[in-house]
């Protein structure tokens, strides 16, 4: 079974954003990176159906040089292979992404039967990538999965909703979007990490593709940091709870 993942390179989550003075880009000087807690179980399950059914998981990333350290985390984890689209310092928004991973899927000499994909990266948070490459590559797609059972060309995937789950049988090759919770990734052994340090990750350019969107400013949301009132621990702060409610 021959498995493709998709990870982004992002900062740490929780980690405090600063931004470039003129505001058009991360100030990463203190910070630290890795790849989107869905991304990591989407890796954690494509080695666990190779460990299952055999075969081979690929791991890809689009950005710059830097990201092929998220790449052999990925491969530190159980992942054979490591492709990285090297992006340079362009703006690469979710359409441009998704057609140069679809150019480079059918580029392979690999014939994938599954691509898996974060439902959604940690830092924008677009949900779009896994949905186009499936739109470009004419594939089923399945997203916000948080269950997949693989038997022979079929896929059989759960997705949860309010009250109860949505079941879905698709034929592979296919696309699914996976969600934080569907496994427990596994943390790697220094043994794997010193090994994925060695390891070759295979780089190409991809041809950029304009979007027609041009980056005007990024701005960090306001936090609050008031203290929480408590109203109280009996049926009578209800009272008070309406007060509040009413004064919004």
């Amino acid at each position: 079974m021959e498995i493709l993942t998709a990870i982004k390179r992002v900062p740490e989550t929780g980690a405090k954003v600063s931004l470039t003075d003129d505001k058009l880009d991360i100030d990463t000087t203190s910070l630290g990176f890795t790849f989107s807690p869905h991304e990591e179980c989407a890796v954690e399950e494509g080695v666990q159906l190779v460990e299952e059914h055999g075969g081979n998981v690929t791991v890809l990333t689009l950005g710059e040089e830097d990201a092929t350290e998220q790449v052999r985390s990925a491969i530190a984890m159980g992942a054979d292979d490591g492709i990285l689209l090297d992006g340079g310092d362009a703006e690469w928004g979710p359409a441009g992404t998704a057609k140069a991973i679809a150019e480079a899927v059918e580029g392979s000499d690999t014939d994938f039967d599954l691509l898996l994909f974060g439902n959604e990266s940690a830092d924008t948070a677009n949900h779009q990538v896994g949905v186009r490459v499936a739109e470009e590559l004419g594939l089923p797609c399945v997203t916000g999965i948080k269950d997949l059972d693989v038997d022979g060309g079929t896929a059989v995937a759960k997705r949860e909703i309010p009250g109860g789950s949505e079941v879905y049988e698709i034929d592979l090759p296919a696309v699914v979007t996976v969600k934080e919770g569907l496994n427990e990734p596994r943390y790697p052994s220094m043994r794997a990490k010193m090994q994925a340090r060695k390891a070759s990750v295979e780089q190409t350019e991809p041809e950029p593709h304009d979007e027609g969107l041009e980056l005007v400013e990024l701005e960090v949301p306001e936090t609050d940091d008031s203290p929480a009132e408590i109203l109280g621990e009996s049926p009578e702060a209800a009272e008070e709870v309406v007060d509040v409610l009413e004064e919004l």
